[in-house]
């Protein structure tokens, strides 16, 4: 039996840009129904590194990255790698992605990106204390390790760019960082510390307060919005066992919102990152605040009760099954830095929505204004939630963006 609903405001998408854009526009007295075929809150804003990376400025894509690219995504111990049977499928995005890595679309993205990291933290510390949260933000900063001297040397390069678009950095040597972290083993390069930057200690735990709080006033249907139809007073949505008429649409399913995207009259170049995270429960800490080996691709991050494991770039699909691959070189890189660790309590696969520039997709559709999409923010999506919510409540209202969206329109690529 099909249920017939009519709505406000139908948000696609129930993760956590999905929840805080319900959660702003809730706020603005809008009436919401959140459409998602999982749990509010689960997924990939779920599994993250729980980092809210407002030092994240780079672009996936960069020269670096296009000089060794075929070394990247062929070897299977490197951080950025691709399941090989998902190569002609991904041929299109690849050839956006080497265009995007030259140096002129590298220093575009990057300042796009920066644009909407600017208060991100001041943004996730006013949405904790709106859900009850504070104390799972943690006012610790970030570290990038450095396992080699060569390695901290050479890092001059990249964190100048990165003061340039206004990260405050600090780069400390081994001694430094052994006061920081005594119970890091001796790293011999050093570190570079972003001061700054805040963390949740348990991304779920948050997430699910922000769930509560959103279904306090937010409606939830739980299904797959499989179709889209502009009509004269709005959208209709229908998916298995729905058909829903909203006056606007919002698109914030992730790494699921192509097809819609595309319904709606946007061809968006949008595919998938795969990322893992493996867990050990450990009553005892191993470090205050997330550690990125720069070398290994991924995060060692405390959290609540456990160490979680957290990172690597996949490009696979949304269909393959994990790779147990992926997860042993986790497993691996971890016990470089922690040999006694035993085998894992559990692990994990999710789906990232990955743009070939890295800038998500922010704005009005090309087709017109009832469709706003909201996604494609790669590994920064929860650093990027609240900003979103923001912007895409200003669209509602008919206000003006307090960041100027054609850097993240969805026709940009034409």
């Amino acid at each position: 039996m099909t249920e017939h609903i009519t709505t406000e405001i139908a948000v696609l998408g129930a993760g956590v840009v999905g929840l805080c854009v319900a959660e702003a526009l809730v706020a603005a007295g809008h009436e919401v129904t959140l459409v998602d075929p999982g749990t509010p809150g689960m997924g990939a804003s779920y599994g993250n590194a729980g980092t809210i990376a407002d030092y994240a400025v780079m672009p996936v894509g960069s020269p670096d990255v296009l000089k060794n690219l075929p070394a990247l995504l062929f070897d299977k111990t490197s951080p950025l790698a691709i399941r090989r049977a998902a190569l002609p499928a991904l041929l299109p995005w690849l050839a956006r992605f080497a265009l995007q890595s030259l140096p002129g679309p590298t220093a575009r993205n990057a300042a796009a990106i920066a644009a909407l990291l600017t208060g991100a933290a001041p943004l996730w510390q006013a949405l904790a204390e709106r859900i009850g949260g504070g104390h799972i933000l943690q006012h610790r900063g970030c570290l990038y390790l450095y396992e080699a001297a060569k390695a901290y040397r050479v890092a001059d390069k990249d964190m100048a760019f990165r003061r340039s678009h206004g990260i405050t950095i600090d780069l400390i040597g081994p001694g430094e960082l052994a006061a920081l972290e005594p119970g890091l083993p001796a790293v011999e390069g050093g570190a570079a510390f972003f001061p700054n930057a805040v963390f949740l200690s348990d991304p779920g735990q948050m997430v699910g307060l922000l769930t509560r709080k959103v279904l306090e006033k937010a409606n939830f249907r739980q299904t797959r919005a499989e179709r889209l139809t502009r009509q004269i007073d709005g959208v209709i949505v229908e998916g298995p066992g729905l058909r829903l008429h909203a006056r606007k649409v919002v698109i914030a399913a992730g790494a699921h919102s192509r097809d819609l995207a595309a319904q709606a009259g946007d061809r968006v170049p949008l595919d998938t990152e795969r990322g893992y995270h493996v867990e050990w429960d450990i009553a005892a800490p191993r470090l205050t605040r997330p550690a990125c080996p720069t070398a290994r691709g991924f995060y060692l991050c405390p959290m609540t009760g456990r160490l979680r494991v957290a990172g690597t770039v996949e490009l696979g699909g949304l269909t393959a099954p994990p790779s147990a691959h992926r997860i042993a070189k986790l497993v691996e890189g971890a016990r470089a830095i922690f040999p006694d660790l035993p085998e894992p309590s559990r692990e994990w696969m999710g789906f990232r929505p990955s743009m070939p520039d890295s800038r998500p997709v922010i704005g009005p559709s090309r087709a017109g204004p009832e469709v706003i999409h909201a996604y494609g923010h790669g590994h920064i999506g929860l650093t990027l939630a609240p900003i979103t919510a923001r912007l895409v409540a200003a669209l509602v209202a008919g206000r003006t963006p307090e960041v100027e969206l054609a850097p993240y329109l969805p026709h940009r690529f034409g």
